[in-house]
């Protein structure tokens, strides 16, 4: 795909999620209008940047613990986002370098970023996917060109979900991934919950803001993403009491976010 046209699919008048977010981890690659946006939140509930902080090393310590402790080399990670420090394939490839990561998004944004996540050890390697989550078919069959769908796979949905409005389909997505993924697999989730009021109130400035909406759920409906599976203890807690380790999230409070990782029978 050209520059220009991606030039052409990124739309700078609105805010968007995944520049917004990166706002809020440090990073360099957003607009005024994200940082606006971020910036009304941080003062409607200041917490949401800690959500983006510990959700980031929560990515950091789950990879690393199915890299290290699982045996797990190859990588889905759908809804990528915007490119920081300690992407899934660097965590991956610094434990394990024969790993293998398919990043997928279907953002403009993200595709013009993509060179920055096609960096790889010689003896793994990474791929960008410009495909879409509401069609987790074609995902895997993109995906198999890359990784050995007969073997076990890290399936990384990230601060993501909340896109998709009907929890129930939202459940079906999940499901019908970890369908084409073999026992051994492995599903990880994060997201922003609805369990205070600052919290709600920050998705709703967001979700008003033109960008498009983000919905935060209960605890109850982020474990319900691993019925079928085995959760890993501790089970599905807020980030940063998930295995908090070397990389632990020490005074971070209790963050409007929940995390879990269920592994396929």
């Amino acid at each position: 795909m050209s520059d220009d046209s991606l030039r052409d699919r990124i739309d700078t008048s609105k805010p968007h999620s995944a520049r917004f977010w990166n706002y809020f981890v440090g990073g360099k690659d957003n607009y005024e209008v994200d940082r606006e946006i971020g910036d009304q939140i941080k003062s409607i509930f200041p917490g949401l940047v800690d959500v983006a902080v510990t959700s980031r090393r929560f990515l950091g310590r789950a990879v690393e613990y199915l890299a290290g402790e699982q045996g797990v080399r190859q990588f889905l990670d759908v809804g990528t986002g915007l490119p920081t420090a300690d992407n899934t394939h660097e965590v991956a490839q610094r434990v394990a370098p024969d790993a293998r990561i398919v990043y997928v998004d279907n953002d403009p944004i993200v595709l013009a970023h993509a060179n920055a996540l096609l960096t790889s050890t010689a003896e793994g390697r990474t791929a960008y996917l410009d495909a879409d989550l509401y069609d987790p078919e074609a995902v895997l069959k993109a995906a198999a060109g890359t990784l050995d769908l007969s073997r076990p796979v890290g399936l990384m949905i990230l601060n993501t979900l909340g896109h998709v409005a009907e929890y129930e389909r939202a459940r079906e997505l999940v499901r019908r991934l970890m369908a084409g993924l073999p026992a051994g697999s492995h599903l990880v989730i994060s997201d922003s919950t609805a369990t205070s009021e600052g919290m709600i109130a920050a998705s709703e400035a967001y979700n008003a803001s033109g960008a498009v909406p983000y919905y935060v759920r209960p605890v109850a409906e982020i474990a319900g993403f691993f019925d079928g599976l085995e959760l890993v203890e501790p089970g599905v807690v807020r980030v940063p009491e998930w295995r908090p380790g070397a990389l632990g999230d020490a005074g971070t409070g209790a963050v409007d976010a929940y995390c879990g990782v269920g592994r396929k029978p």
